[in-house]
């Protein structure tokens, strides 16, 4: 049966519904997209609409046509997923990386909180806070830099967020695990800048490099902030967002 057709244009749900599969790492670098008469027969949409779609995604970077081979997902060196989508693949899943992917802990303690993490996690500036910084990578090398914070009270609850083992499902689930605290609500805002000297050499690029830098927050029902946090990635890379988490 095809999927339902709502009121949005029909080509921009197939690409909704094909940009989703490869952010959350269901369709993979590598992987080939469904061809434009396969799309066409599932949607129940012409030809010209599903190439459309496909055309989409390829503008977006996400996708590419290779003679003879049909049309390929090559995220590798074009894609930084967003921490909101990385939520949601925990919610769904258990598992925040995408297959490919995997994250070094640089560091894991209390630090002084700067000013708009601390208005993010309602503490004053200069508060103490949980801080966890890593590194992303995927199999072309590192992907994004980022660093979480947390409420200093939840390092008596959830010590793990002080250790440097990575946490299995990530930081979310092992709040939610240990307090009842679930996420139910994301932001995300982010800009272009130029790399830092430190951003340079964790991400591999040269200093003065474009990059997006960006903030996230994980908010709980309650509307309490759970997890604030900063990120940079190289330019060049596309940040794919999709909203409902839960």
């Amino acid at each position: 049966m095809a999927p339902e057709i709502d009121r949005t244009p029909p080509y921009l749900q197939v690409v909704a519904k094909l940009r989703g599969q490869i952010v959350a790492g269901e369709l993979k670098d590598g992987d080939r997209v469904p061809s434009v008469r396969k799309i066409a027969e599932t949607w129940g949409i012409s030809q010209a609409t599903a190439m459309k779609a496909v055309a989409a995604l390829r503008a977006d970077g996400l996708v590419e046509s290779v003679t003879g081979v049909g049309t390929i997902v090559r995220t590798e060196s074009t894609l930084h997923r967003s921490a909101t989508d990385r939520f949601a693949r925990m919610l769904t899943t258990g598992k925040i990386y995408a297959p490919g992917e995997y994250a070094k802990i640089l560091s894991a303690d209390l630090a002084p909180a700067p000013a708009r993490i601390a208005d993010l996690l309602g503490i004053d500036e200069g508060a103490q806070a949980i801080r966890r910084q890593r590194v992303t990578y995927n199999e072309s090398g590192p992907v994004s830099a980022s660093v979480s914070w947390f409420a200093a009270d939840l390092a008596e609850t959830v010590p793990s967020l002080l250790s440097l083992e990575r946490i299995t499902g990530g930081t979310p689930g092992a709040i939610e695990s240990a307090t009842g605290r679930r996420g139910v609500e994301t932001t995300d805002v982010h800009t272009a800048d130029r790399a830092t000297a430190e951003q340079a050499e964790q991400l591999g690029i040269e200093v003065g490099a474009p990059v997006t830098i960006g903030y996230n927050s994980l908010i709980d029902a309650d509307g309490n902030t759970i997890e604030a946090g900063a990120y940079v990635s190289a330019g060049g890379r596309w940040t794919g967002t999709r909203a409902r988490i839960a």
